[in-house]
């Protein structure tokens, strides 16, 4: 493995996707702060304001943490996926270890026009290995690229 690879950022819209569901957390532990601050008279922003503040830091500063701290790589007939804020993880899967591989999209990514690429390996400890934050048509072409590589290296 070379850490000098250079790895591929994942697609901008991933940004605002996450922005969007931390927007929808920070709204819920808002409305719970606000009723908190009902049910506790005389302590008028004791619990209202750090939940504002843990919020701000959720929208803001956390989406673009995590989307600077991800990338991959596709070369050399492996796939490398870098990500981690708190906790580092670098794995690279070999394609000759792949059984298949998945391109999946929930409600948001589909509205956002991202997918999630799955690549399962044989074996039971990380016997899969996800990458979110694809443009769909690029998380196609991954899949199709890493299938003609099982494919020559099977014939």
């Amino acid at each position: 493995m070379d850490e000098t690879d250079e790895l591929t950022p994942l697609d901008p819209r991933y940004k605002s996707m996450m922005r969007l569901v931390a927007g929808i957390i920070a709204v819920i532990l808002i409305i719970g702060a606000s009723i908190a601050e009902f049910a506790i008279p005389g302590w008028t922003g004791v619990v209202w304001f750090p939940v504002a503040l843990v919020a701000a830091y959720l929208v803001l500063y956390l989406p673009m943490r995590r989307y600077v701290t991800r990338g991959y790589s596709l070369e050399q007939e492996r796939l490398r996926v870098v990500r981690g804020v708190l906790f580092y993880s670098d794995t690279v899967v070999p394609f000759g270890r792949v059984q298949h591989i998945d391109v999946d999209q929930g409600p948001l990514e589909r509205g956002f026009g991202l997918a999630t690429l799955t690549v399962h390996t044989a074996g039971t400890h990380n016997a899969s290995v996800s990458l979110p934050g694809l443009a769909h048509e690029d998380a196609l072409a991954m899949r199709e690229e890493i299938r003609a590589a099982i494919r020559r290296d099977t014939q």
